[in-house]
């Protein structure tokens, strides 16, 4: 009898912690088992300069959205955001690819509008600039062609 339930304590153990290297994995991992609610709106670049799926989309430095797909669509790279569902997006804003740091990681930033309509579930932010190329920057300055 004393030996079944020292299994028995000894499996709760084992279940408590499997479901606490669960949590922290997900946590960790950034992934979303429920998912946060929001919709999607999507911009379409001629270079995406290495975003992947997954990163950020910030406004004002703030995460309000992440990277859900990037797809080639007419020879241009159709990058497909899902925005939580408390943030609108104005029809004027602007899309832009920019680096955390000088060689981190890619992320969205969106620049707000000022126009009073918003870009509907499913819409597209019309302005974008595509990332700025270090080795482009480092051969135009190498080769004199500095603007």
């Amino acid at each position: 009898m004393r030996r079944w339930d020292i299994e028995v304590t000894v499996g709760i153990f084992m279940v408590i912690g499997i479901l606490a290297l669960a949590y922290v994995s997900v946590k960790i991992g950034g992934l979303e088992v429920f998912g946060k609610g929001g919709y999607q709106i999507y911009a379409i670049f001629s270079n995406t300069g290495g975003l992947k799926k997954g990163a950020s989309v910030m406004i004002a430095g703030v995460e309000v959205g992440k990277v859900k797909d990037i797809v080639l669509e007419d020879y241009q790279a159709k990058v497909i955001m899902e925005i939580s569902s408390d943030v609108k997006i104005q029809e004027d804003a602007i899309a832009s690819i920019k680096t955390k740091g000088f060689i981190g990681e890619k992320y969205l930033e969106i620049s707000p509008g000022a126009s009073d309509k918003i870009i509907l579930p499913g819409g597209r932010i019309m302005e974008t600039l595509p990332p700025v190329s270090l080795e482009e920057m480092i051969s135009k300055y190498a080769f004199g062609k500095v603007e």
